[in-house]
């Protein structure tokens, strides 16, 4: 079975691009089909992966009813692949208002391509409107990334009310995989304090930290996963250790 995992929180920066690059990569050096499903206009997994977009993206699939199979392009990790994004999928809010059964076109598109990937990451845009609420009713599971510094729960109580009215509404089977605490700085109380009041308030966070890395921040530039950029970093190990987490299915799912 292939499952579809949401990345998503509202608020920006908090390390879902990052994420869902690093985590692809890792699972797809596990021997996973991976598919990144880039799904923020701004295309930043697009361009952390150096992809160069020129045909069909992830607008097309969602507007146009392109199948996913038609958008897809190879990345340089073997069995990572991704459906690419541009910014004309900043209309697709617009367009989709009139639409029927606007919350389930992206559903319909990824049921048709599960069949050819293990995973499925939906890298959601920094917002809680209609692309958003699509990625979730496509999703069996949602990752939500929390930067580890002040005001990190800020928000997330609208998010998680999102979730509920969402499984209760549109997609019943929908469960929150866990959180991710990210942009961990050891040196600092600050980031310690957060974990441990995210970690109280969400028994479900995962036991991997993501640290604050230069290195990893410097790698979309070149187009390139960690692994590929810096496969000695603390950082790589680190998505090694949450692509472990996933795949031995670790954690208890709670639903949204």
């Amino acid at each position: 079975m292939s499952r579809i995992i949401a990345l998503a929180n509202q608020k920006g920066g908090v390390g879902k691009t990052t994420t869902a690059i690093n985590l692809g990569a890792s699972l797809a050096r596990r021997g996973q089909r991976v598919l990144i499903f880039d799904f923020d206009p701004q295309a930043n997994s697009s361009a952390g992966l150096g992809v160069r977009v020129d045909g069909s993206t992830t607008y097309d699939v969602l507007i146009n009813d392109t199948p996913v199979g038609d958008i897809v392009v190879d990345t340089t990790i073997s069995g990572l692949r991704l459906a690419p994004a541009n910014p004309s999928l900043a209309g697709a809010e617009v367009e989709l208002v009139p639409m029927m059964a606007r919350e389930f076109r992206l559903k319909r598109a990824l049921e048709a391509a599960r069949e050819a990937f293990d995973f499925i990451l939906i890298d959601c845009p920094p917002s809680l409107g209609l692309l958003t609420v699509n990625a979730l009713t496509a999703a069996d599971e949602v990752i939500v990334p929390v930067q580890c510094e002040y005001l990190a729960l800020e928000g997330l109580g609208q998010l998680t009310g999102t979730l509920e009215l969402v499984r209760r509404n549109l997609n019943p089977h929908l469960t929150l995989r866990g959180l991710l605490l990210t942009m961990f700085d050891a040196r600092t109380n600050l980031s310690q304090q957060v974990a441990d009041e995210v970690r109280a308030h969400f028994p479900n966070t995962f036991r991997t930290i993501i640290p604050r890395s230069v290195r990893l921040s410097e790698a979309p530039s070149h187009g390139l996963p960690i692994a590929k950029y810096d496969p000695g970093s603390r950082a790589n190990r680190a998505y090694e250790e949450l692509a472990d987490e996933i795949l031995a299915g670790t954690r208890t799912e709670v639903p949204a």
